[in-house]
């Protein structure tokens, strides 16, 4: 019994197609087979078809629905946009002394994530800060500061100092020492501090693999906007810190490219995200699909009335 209803729904399938494509009547219902009205019968088709295009989506999807996962990821950036970073935190700066990181967030500031000892992208970051500070039309100690913060417990002061000289002579401008901060901490202070930020990573050996962005702050500590890369315009950056020292908190268009990319651990990179992007557009059909059938299917309904 249960063949003969498989093998009937198959055939129904290509009748029901058949049907459509030739702009066919559907037939009466039979009686040979399970006693259901005309209407039902139509769902039922539909059904048929629609709903392995939907378990096809939704199977292929991973992770699209929900923006922020329930466990926060392995490697990459989570935004905090809105949320305050803990005042309670205290650093060492490139003098030794221990500071407070709200006694240094007192105006706009830019928050970068490094480790010293990295070989490639942090100095990318760092250059691209260097280069990006030459350029925006904004005066560091009274518009803006600058804060480093390596995420490697084993960094120190000394490590600080040689990276905070190394970058500030690299800049065609002249930089005020107290406009950039450089800082190292203990483990727990600065997962703290990278877990506030949405900040994730991860130590292999000696290195670690992480992504890279600029952390914009209000003076009131708020996180209010992410710039991604490790190369960044001057105007985007103006605009970020003219929205912090409103408080207001930017609108960020890589959440749309945070959708399509994907963190490559291996190749320590954002990479495009073909199954998802793929997922999306299955779901798109099978909605619009949906919507004909709806469509149809009151039409008919109409001139069957009229």
């Amino acid at each position: 019994m249960r063949l003969d209803k498989t093998v009937t729904s198959v055939y129904d399938f290509a009748d029901f197609i058949r049907r459509r494509l030739k702009n066919l009547p559907d037939p009466k219902p039979s009686t040979h087979f399970i006693s259901i009205s005309e209407g039902n019968a139509m769902r039922n088709r539909t059904s048929f078809l629609v709903m392995p295009l939907i378990i096809l989506a939704v199977t292929i999807m991973p992770g699209t629905y929900a923006e922020i996962p329930a466990n926060p990821p392995e490697i990459g950036i989570e935004e905090e946009l809105g949320n305050f970073i803990p005042s309670n935190l205290f650093f060492l700066n490139e003098s030794g002394d221990s500071v407070a990181i709200k006694a240094l967030v007192t105006r706009p500031t830019i928050l970068s994530l490094v480790y010293y000892k990295c070989p490639g992208i942090c100095k990318a970051l760092l250059s691209g800060v260097a280069e990006v500070l030459d350029e925006v039309d904004a005066k560091p100690g009274e518009d803006y500061d600058v804060i480093t913060v390596s995420f490697d417990e084993t960094d120190t002061p000394e490590d600080s100092r040689k990276t905070k000289q190394t970058y500030l002579h690299a800049m065609a401008r002249q930089f005020p020492k107290a406009s950039w901060t450089f800082l190292t901490g203990d483990s727990t202070t600065i997962r703290t501090l990278t877990d506030a930020v949405g900040y994730y990573f991860k130590r292999e050996e000696e290195d670690f693999v992480h992504s890279t962005a600029l952390i914009i702050l209000s003076p009131e500590s708020k996180i209010v906007r992410y710039l991604y890369g490790t190369t960044y315009l001057a105007f985007d950056l103006k605009m970020a810190l003219v929205e912090a020292s409103e408080g207001r908190i930017g609108s960020t268009i890589t959440k749309v490219l945070r959708f399509c990319y994907s963190y490559d651990p291996e190749g320590k990179r954002y990479a495009i995200n073909v199954t998802r992007i793929a997922g999306m557009g299955l779901l798109v059909v099978v909605l619009a699909f949906i919507l004909y059938l709806t469509a149809a299917g009151r039409r008919r309904k109409r001139k069957a009335n009229a």
